[in-house]
């Protein structure tokens, strides 16, 4: 039996779903629609495009059972975007899978997303990850509730096509490496037939049989029929047995005597045997094969041990990587990984590349975290990590360069992207753009607090608010030019909720990155909250529900050691007051 992929999609994702997903990334339901709807097709099709060769269906298939996978994702989705760091989880393995099933440039994916939508880039890279764990888990769901095999596969796959080809744009075909839609559509039926007849269709197990009784020859009495009506006779002996043995026991664990036990059993068998001897003269019993018996142990232990590693808690948190290294090329390293062994092959390679003591590393090891892919490259990260002035960050499969590092001229993009091979998404961290996506989640999201349905709810309104970016020059307090804008929509809010007698009151709360001083940092944190405050009460916003406060370096989002995560902790944040 096979499933529409794309029906069971719509079920998972469902608009109280929707509309939670369009809450947390400040969008409206019909974009985050519009967004989940053109991802998925692109999704289905690079693995469908995997699976079209008899070695790629069966690292799909392998991929799609592995522990990776939630098959509950159905059930639990609503559960895990109860919570930020669940959603970011969610999404994070999401994009791994998607990576490691069907070998998808995620980012390249997340670009045309967002051109086809109009959605910000980051907003379409999230949701990206959220629809490819929905449609790995529904795969999986299906292949561990059917007990299907690998060989069902190619057949699943190719029910998709015509969903497929009604969603899939040649520019979306073009991102996952299918090239257009219409050649993809033209060929993938026929490769996944061809692969079909390659790979194995074993039915599912079947128990033994055990032997009949032998057939009744001619010297043989028949039976007579009014003894088949004392087929209960045996089940009544064997219960008076079990009540025997029972005692016997109870016998043997008051005297704690090994005598007493055969004495108990040899006597509950004495009893039994006649009575058993007779009922099997009219009822024969069906017993165990010898040779499933001697199975039966050796099965017993193996589902022990599956449930066993089903009870353990799955990996949920990705691995994380991130180094700074100075003038005179040391580097300050801090890692989690998820086994004391990952941390002893990080610190021995560290130690033998830089020598002892002549490095700084921070390893902490955390159960929940996933195992480290890119402990497997660290070869080639070696000589990075002594180029003064390098800064990378390596969150699971998502790579980031900054500082030298992101040096062009150097060429160490196009380096660690053959080093790391397509499983790896690797870019260079770019301001403007990060301040430009930043802007249009904001942008999106803020059309939602206008209207005859918006909400002067403090926590909604702060919660769109914390989408803008206010990137200050740096050493500056004056409000920049690509965040003024931002802030005049903002006074809108805040000045139509106090017309309608429902002010609100915030906290504008300004925050630092490490570098320099960390008085000089706290005072100009305040100072630029001041800035923003200010700014706020020129556009009309009255000034009494409005306050001010620096706190420096304090709560960093990010580390500090990469440039993307010193801009994410240089920051102006709005918190709603009482």
């Amino acid at each position: 039996m096979s499933i529409n992929v794309f029906q069971l999609l719509e079920t998972v994702l469902s608009d109280d779903v929707v509309r939670t997903l369009a809450g947390r990334f400040g969008l409206t339901p019909d974009l985050t629609r519009k967004v989940t709807s053109a991802a998925a097709p692109a999704i289905v099709a690079a693995i469908m495009h995997r699976g079209s060769t008899p070695e790629g269906a069966r690292g799909l298939f392998s991929a799609i059972m592995s522990p990776d996978v939630n098959a509950l994702i159905g059930k639990q989705l609503p559960e895990m975007l109860s919570s930020t760091s669940g959603l970011s989880q969610l999404e994070t393995a999401g994009r791994e899978l998607i990576q490691k099933t069907a070998g998808v440039n995620v980012g390249a994916l997340a670009d045309a997303v967002a051109a086809q939508t109009g959605a910000a880039q980051s907003t379409a890279f999230s949701l990206t990850g959220v629809v490819g764990a929905a449609v790995m888990g529904i795969l999986k769901h299906h292949f561990t509730g059917s007990q299907g095999m690998v060989g069902q596969l190619p057949t699943l796959l190719g029910h998709q096509l015509s969903s497929v080809n009604a969603n899939l744009t040649d520019r979306l075909a073009q991102a996952v490496g299918l090239g257009t839609a219409a050649s993809f559509a033209g060929s993938i039926l026929t490769r996944l037939k061809d692969v079909s007849t390659h790979l194995d269709h074993p039915q599912p197990a079947v128990r033994p049989i055990p032997a009949a009784v032998p057939p009744q020859t001619a010297a043989t009495p028949p039976i007579e029929p009014e003894k088949r009506g004392h087929s209960w006779l045996w089940w009544l002996l064997a219960a008076i047995a079990l009540i025997i043995a029972f005692f016997a026991l109870r016998s043997c664990q008051r005297d704690d005597a090994a005598e007493d036990t055969q004495a108990s059993a040899a006597s509950a068998a004495s009893a039994v045997a006649p009575a058993a001897q007779a009922a099997s003269e009219t009822s024969a019993p069906i017993a165990l094969p010898a040779s499933q018996a001697s199975e039966a142990e050796p099965a017993s232990s193996a589902e022990a041990a599956s449930a066993a590693s089903a009870a353990a808690p799955a990996p949920t948190q990705d691995s994380h990587l991130s180094f700074t290294v100075d003038k005179a090329g040391v580097p300050t390293v801090t890692a989690t990984v998820g086994t004391e062994a990952e941390k002893a092959q990080l610190l021995d390679a560290l130690t033998k590349k830089f020598g002892a003591g002549k490095f700084d590393a921070n390893v902490t090891v955390d159960a929940a975290t996933k195992p480290a892919a890119w402990l497997a490259h660290l070869d080639g990260l070696l000589p990075l990590l002594a180029l003064p002035g390098a800064e990378v960050k390596i969150d699971g499969s998502h790579v980031e360069l900054s500082g030298t590092a992101a040096n062009a001229q150097l060429g160490w993009l196009d380096k660690l992207k053959a080093l790391f091979g397509s499983g790896f998404d690797i870019g260079v961290f770019n301001v403007q753009q990060a301040v430009a996506d930043a802007t249009q989640s904001f942008r999106d999201a803020i059309k939602g607090l206008f209207g005859s349905e918006a909400s002067c709810a403090s926590a909604d309104i702060v919660k769109v608010f914390n989408l803008q970016v206010v990137n200050f020059a740096t050493g500056s307090t004056s409000i920049p030019a690509s965040a003024g804008e931002d802030l005049r929509q903002s006074a809108k809010v805040l000045n139509a909720c106090a017309k309608e007698g429902k002010p609100v009151k915030i906290e504008i709360a300004g925050y630092s990155d490490n570098v320099g001083n960390a008085a000089s940092n706290l005072a100009l944190s305040k100072r630029r909250a001041q800035a923003v405050r200010t700014y706020l009460v020129a556009q009309g916003v009255s000034a009494s529900t409005l306050t001010a406060e620096g706190y420096g370096d304090a709560k960093p989002l990010e580390s500090n050691d990469t440039e993307g995560g010193r801009f994410h902790n240089r920051r102006i944040e709005f918190v709603a007051q009482q």
